[in-house]
């Protein structure tokens, strides 16, 4: 089946034009910059799709995601949440290993991808997490995660032998870099006894920024630059969310990310949102997060993604010491950063370039991430229009989202999975299954 998508406004490649696009089968045929003079068009053998008004952009790759299977399926799971990212516009994700068990063998690794290739709505990967050296091995079918910091799933490595060790092993994967979860973990245990004896045994949310503090992030972002200068390994620092961690990124050898929660919130949220927004690393001051924008802005930080971080609303009960961090986004992600193009903070084309190219050339993806012939036809439609989020809007499993009564300014029209319209206003083919990435290309 061939489907024509005409009059859109087509984002791609730092360009914005008015075009049309053509999908045979599961690839990208044809783009067409301007009205084309014919259609050349058998209406009974295809489809055509009227996108006036709407933007057409290559479906969102977002390469920080915790799904939660194996073993956290109350909160999550790859069918909820790859549903969710669907109907978000995101047709690709990379999966943390930080489950139960954690993916640090290579047998748990093509357990998880058997999964995936089971459940999964969206193209997926998996990343090879590091929990002791003994279990780690050489790996070069994905990219190495290393908790330097750990938040959960007993994952931390910090000890400076192991931690160098590490980094040579990733230096010997040159196609892949490593990502690191980058907080120092002395500190933030000092912090939080002192927060403790200020605040009493579960201190106010409001303090978990200064719990995991910016020299937390700085100390620890710093150490892992320092290994990867010494080893030469391809260095990506997960969730950067300070202005100080900034300097520390040359974008070839040592790349950022920044996630959506610490664009659209700062330490002012706190008492509006509560632990809804507890997160690790924190989100942190409004100078913090405005230099984020500008950084994202001006491609000092590479790539956006999510760290979708499921729980149910229970966990989040408690502060500092009792709720539990993370938060659901990957639904919202892309409308979220549509809202910041509409304010100003970025232009879409650079929205498009680092939540769609620049993911795509940092993992080697092959043959997705951009509206090129030949390519697999990942593709989302978006349309201006103001709408508020309700909590039934929402598909992930924990049923809820920290953007719950927002107005936001853009809406997901139709996603495509590899050529196949997947979602379409509010309705998933369930009969869709996504692919195995693959990276290092």
């Amino acid at each position: 089946m061939r489907t024509l998508i005409h009059n859109a406004e087509i984002v791609n490649e730092g360009r914005r034009f008015p075009g049309a696009l053509v999908i045979d089968g599961e690839r990208i045929a044809e783009v067409i910059e301007g009205k084309p003079k014919t259609l050349n068009f058998d209406l009974s053998t295809s489809n055509c799709i009227d996108a006036e008004g709407a933007l057409l952009l290559p479906g969102i790759i977002d390469t920080h995601v915790h799904f939660r299977e194996p073993g956290l399926t109350h909160k999550a799971d790859i069918a909820h949440e790859s549903r969710a990212a669907l109907a978000g516009g995101v047709t690709s994700t990379m999966d943390m290993p930080n489950v139960n068990p954690p993916t640090t063998t290579p047998e748990r690794w093509q357990e998880r991808m058997a999964l995936g290739q089971r459940e999964s709505r969206v193209n997926y990967a998996y990343y090879m997490g590091v929990q002791t050296l003994g279990q780690t091995v050489p790996w070069h079918r994905s990219p190495l995660k290393l908790f330097m910091g750990s938040s959960t799933g007993n994952m931390l490595v910090d000890k400076p032998a192991d931690l160098l060790r590490v980094f040579r092993m990733a230096a010997a994967n040159p196609a892949l870099p490593i990502v690191t979860h980058c907080e120092d973990t002395p500190r933030i245990t000092e912090r939080m006894a002192e927060a403790k004896q200020l605040w009493g045994d579960d201190p106010a949310v409001e303090h978990h920024p200064w719990i995991r503090d910016a020299e937390a992030c700085l100390r620890s972002s710093s150490l892992a630059v320092t290994l990867a200068r010494e080893t030469g390994a391809r260095l990506h620092i997960a969730h950067i969310t300070t202005e100080q961690e900034l300097t520390l990124l040359d974008n070839e050898q040592v790349t950022g990310e920044v996630c959506v929660g610490h664009l659209l919130f700062c330490d002012e949220d706190y008492a509006r949102l509560g632990t809804r927004i507890k997160c690790n690393p924190a989100i942190k001051s409004r100078r913090d997060r405005d230099a984020l924008r500008r950084a994202l802005a001006d491609g000092r930080l590479l790539t956006v993604a999510t760290d979708h971080a499921p729980h149910l609303l229970s966990e989040k009960s408690g502060g500092c010491a009792r709720a539990a961090s993370g938060m659901p986004m990957v639904q919202f992600s892309l409308v979220a950063m549509l809202g910041m193009v509409s304010e100003g903070v970025l232009t879409v084309e650079r929205l498009v370039d680092a939540m769609c190219h620049q993911p795509a050339r940092l993992f080697g993806i092959r043959e997705r991430g951009f509206l090129r012939p030949g390519y697999k036809a990942d593709l989302v439609l978006v349309r201006p229009e103001e709408w508020t989020l309700r909590r039934g809007d929402i598909l992930s499993k924990c049923g809820w989202s920290p953007l719950e009564g927002e107005t936001l300014r853009w809406r997901v029209e139709q996603t495509f999975l590899n050529g196949r319209l997947a979602y379409q206003q509010g309705r998933i083919d369930d009969s869709v299954r996504g692919q195995a990435l693959t990276l290092g290309t």
